[in-house]
């Protein structure tokens, strides 16, 4: 009964790491270790099953009465295969990338061939009995132990990297893994049944047994019981991944928002001071044209006071200029009105107050912008038609700052979902990214753009490179 429990723990320890890899094989993970474990667990779960079935041979032998047992002894060597070609795949993995799946594939095509042209040859050389006594002990050789290397390899290759990923931790466990899975293959394989086939007529399972004392399943069991325990150990690790990526991004999303914050503040900042920048210019035009307007039309009247009874046609002539005056205050007046905020768009619309400031560009500073429209106009809400017209606006000027050139295109297009606005020149352009974001430097009128359109709900999308023009386009759902 000493042996059936050795089986039993056998299999039950590679059958539940089997179990418990394939569990954790939908996790996602940026590790190669995440993406080669499917195969460990098929070695799990098929090799587990192998040696329960070795189990329950020995525990009914009259079974081999059965007529299906004429089928048993190549069934258990195309299972020990099944497992070891997945053990194989499984260090191969581990060792180069999941990545590289072509050369991968590659070498277990070649590893293949020769496990099955060297099977080939034992059946050709052997009786059938004693073929596949030497087919189990050929296949340990040509697939177990290399499989059994090649994952203790792999896994030491893996403790580097759990390293660079701040889980050293998990790295031991992986350690203790490879050596248990190279003591199984170099050791535990090594010990097959006497068979035909060099070594295992000298080094075998008997000569193990002669040796020490123990059959050489109770080393391999033990040293499945050791990888078994540390590769469920390891599988932690994604649990310690995922809260890695989740401190991560909660820390990226902090910086993001104190990022933000700061450009909230450094925004109010400048709304503050453009807002009293625009009141000093308002006070100075007062002052500088309504101001000596209404100074020069009280001289005048003083004027027109002190000569209204001796000088009728003199009267008559500062009356004239008083009149002047006035009309010329009245339209200093008119254009600082318009200037705070255009009455066309409000008693118009958005395409009367495009096409009237667009002849002002024009005629200010030599910009010609041709303007276009696409779509039946819509009716639209107050914040929207000044927004667009704001971003409209601050678009062409920093064609007038930064484009030279002298044209640029303005376009609007009304669809069933909202409203789009198009600025376009071809002018020297820029780097989109380093511009917004350029430390201590950043861009606040296209900045200001992104957040006049974000207040309606809409969102800005600015193309431009370094000698290509620009191209900012706001769509605005309605």
């Amino acid at each position: 009964m000493d042996i059936i429990t050795v089986y039993f723990l056998y299999g039950l320890s590679f059958f539940s790491m089997g179990l418990a890899v394939m569990l954790e094989v939908d996790r996602s993970s940026k590790l190669d270790f995440a993406r080669a474990l499917m195969p460990l667990a098929g070695f799990g779960l098929i090799h587990g099953s192998h040696e329960w079935a070795e189990m329950f041979l020995i525990l009914h032998p009259d079974f081999q009465n059965n007529p299906l047992y004429d089928i048993v002894g190549p069934v258990r060597v195309l299972l020990l295969a099944i497992s070891f070609f997945f053990l194989l795949s499984f260090g191969i993995k581990l060792i180069v990338g999941s990545s590289r799946s072509l050369l991968h594939r590659q070498m277990m095509f070649t590893i293949g061939v020769i496990w099955l042209v060297g099977l080939g040859w034992v059946f050709a050389t052997h009786p059938y009995a004693i073929a596949l006594v030497a087919a189990d002990v050929y296949t340990r050789y040509a697939l177990a132990i290399p499989g059994a290397a090649l994952s203790a390899w792999g896994l030491v290759l893996q403790q580097r990297k759990f390293f660079q990923a701040g889980m050293k931790g998990f790295g031991r466990d992986v350690v203790i893994a490879a050596v248990a899975f190279g003591l199984y293959g170099g050791v535990g394989q090594l010990f097959a049944p006497p068979s035909p086939i060099f070594p295992s007529n000298y080094l075998n399972s008997q000569f193990f047994m002669d040796c020490f004392g123990c059959p050489i399943q109770l080393f391999r069991s033990v040293m499945a019981c050791i990888a078994a325990v540390a590769i469920i150990s390891s599988l932690r690790l994604f649990e310690q991944e995922t809260r890695n990526q989740i401190e991560s991004l909660r820390e990226a999303q902090l910086e993001e928002r104190s990022r933000l914050e700061e450009l909230r503040a450094e925004l109010l900042r400048r709304t503050v001071r453009a807002q009293e920048s625009e009141r000093q210019r308002i006070a100075r035009e007062v002052h500088d044209e309504i101001g000596q307007l209404l100074t020069a039309i009280g001289l005048g009247l003083r004027a027109i006071s002190g000569s209204a009874s001796t000088s009728p046609g003199r009267v008559k002539e500062q009356a004239s200029q008083l009149q002047g005056l006035v009309s010329s205050g009245f339209s200093g007046l008119q254009n600082l009105i318009i200037g705070l905020h255009p009455p066309q768009l409000d008693d118009f619309g958005l395409m009367a107050a495009l096409r009237w400031y667009s002849g002002e560009v024009q005629e200010r500073y030599g910009l010609s912008v041709e303007f276009s429209a696409e779509g039946e106009e819509k009716d639209l809400p107050t914040e929207v038609r000044v927004v667009l017209f704001r971003i409209i606006q601050e678009g062409l000027t920093n064609i007038i700052r930064h484009a030279r050139v002298n044209q640029a295109k303005v376009q609007v297009f009304y669809t069933g979902q909202g409203v789009s606005v198009r600025i376009l020149d071809k002018g020297h352009g820029f780097d989109v990214d380093t511009t917004l974001h350029e430390p201590g430097h950043p861009c606040w009128g296209l900045l200001g753009i992104f957040e006049r359109a974000a207040l309606v709900g809409g969102e800005c999308q600015i193309s431009s490179r370094p000698g290509q023009g620009t191209i900012i386009e706001v769509t605005v759902p309605l």
